[in-house]
């Protein structure tokens, strides 16, 4: 982390981060690609019909345990909910791979530069949903995108949104929840970024980058980007699938183990108790328990489904869940490279005020 170069890092394992090219050689025709998807489709609908009912009957008949008792259940929601969550990735990260082949570094920056005010920060959460980048690439991205002109705050809501409201914390929350509660998640993580940015634009804190961040000059271009067919775009779709399933894995069996053990033995009253609607202090607490710790929504995701479950109120869980993702202190030692003290303040407040609002406006409303 003190070892700073402007190049690109090496991937992480919250997401994927560019597009991958597909190799030469290796092409199928669309119409076997095709052909291929609708199948592979038809076995993923058969699979997950049947995990439930998979799920009790290994938890009582293979393993004979009592599916009453705290072992059983604790075994039962494993074993129910390891293979539906990476079902569900292996699905949507395929699609947003696809999606993910219209875009690089480059062509985001061109569609930033020179965008302001409100329109401009819609624009780059949006784009921080759809495009392949997260915390772990924080120095480089923002170097590039102030320095090609695109304005502080724009370039602010970019990186609040693009580790936050990503694919994969969607998608565990559509598969745990439901997609009203993922609807919600998605909805407010993109005002916080939309507004935090804006808010961050309008203090004019320049002054506050790096030195080194304000003397660099925009040298322009970047490589052109390579056209690509619809063949290496499914292409790159599975390709996605290995990069991105293949790191967060073994966050989602973490996590989903420690959502089991709490989902079994936690008492559901002293959940109530500690992170309760009831209690005003909760949400508060939760956002700062959350900034020291580093993980992605893979490992978060599967424990607050367990917290929730055991009487835990939702926005106090989501309130903690997003100030793991958006405000992790590692993400902040990163940003020390090019931002000053008083920026860095500024943006953990501004996006922790919008943090604990939400946390509050999901205990109030459900």
């Amino acid at each position: 982390m003190n070892d700073f170069k402007m190049a690109p890092p090496e991937p992480c394992a919250c997401q994927s981060q560019s597009p991958v090219e597909p190799k030469p050689g290796k092409q199928r025709s669309i119409a076997s690609q095709v052909g291929l998807g609708v199948l592979g489709i038809a076995l993923w609908g058969a699979i997950y019909s049947q995990l439930l009912p998979l799920a009790k009957w290994l938890t009582g008949e293979v393993f004979g345990l009592d599916l009453s008792s705290h072992l059983g259940e604790a075994v039962r929601f494993f074993l129910y909910d390891t293979p539906k969550v990476l079902l569900l990735l292996i699905l949507i990260v395929f699609f947003v791979g696809v999606l993910r082949s219209f875009f690089t570094p480059e062509a985001t920056r061109k569609l930033l530069a020179g965008k302001k005010e409100i329109a401009g920060n819609g624009l780059a959460a949006l784009l921080g949903v759809a495009t392949p980048f997260c915390s772990c690439s924080a120095v480089p991205l923002f170097v590039g995108f102030v320095t090609a002109g695109v304005p502080l705050g724009v370039t602010f809501s970019f990186l609040i949104a693009a580790p936050m409201v990503n694919e994969v914390a969607l998608v565990l929350l559509y598969g745990l929840f439901g997609w009203k509660v993922a609807a919600l998640y998605m909805g407010t993580g993109l005002g916080v970024a939309v507004v935090a940015g804006w808010v961050i634009g309008k203090l004019n804190m320049e002054k506050y980058l790096q030195d080194w961040v304000r003397n660099q000059l925009f040298m322009g271009g970047g490589a052109p980007q390579k056209s690509l067919t619809w063949s290496n775009r499914i292409n790159a779709g599975v390709a996605s699938i290995k990069d991105i399933v293949g790191k967060v894995w073994p966050y989602v069996i973490v996590g989903i183990a420690a959502g089991a053990v709490i989902h079994g033995y936690v008492p559901q009253d002293f959940m109530a108790s500690v992170m309760g609607r009831d209690a005003w202090w909760s949400v508060p607490l939760a956002v700062v328990m959350g900034i020291p710790m580093y993980t992605n929504a893979a490992g978060v995701v599967p424990v607050i489904h367990a917290l929730i479950g055991k009487g835990a109120a939702l926005g106090t869980a989501l309130a903690f869940m997003m100030s793991v993702i958006a405000l992790s202190l590692p993400e902040m030692l990163i940003l020390k490279k090019v931002l000053k003290p008083r920026l860095i303040a500024t943006f953990i407040g501004v996006v922790g005020l919008g943090i604990l609002l939400v946390g509050y406006l999901f205990n109030a409303i459900l």
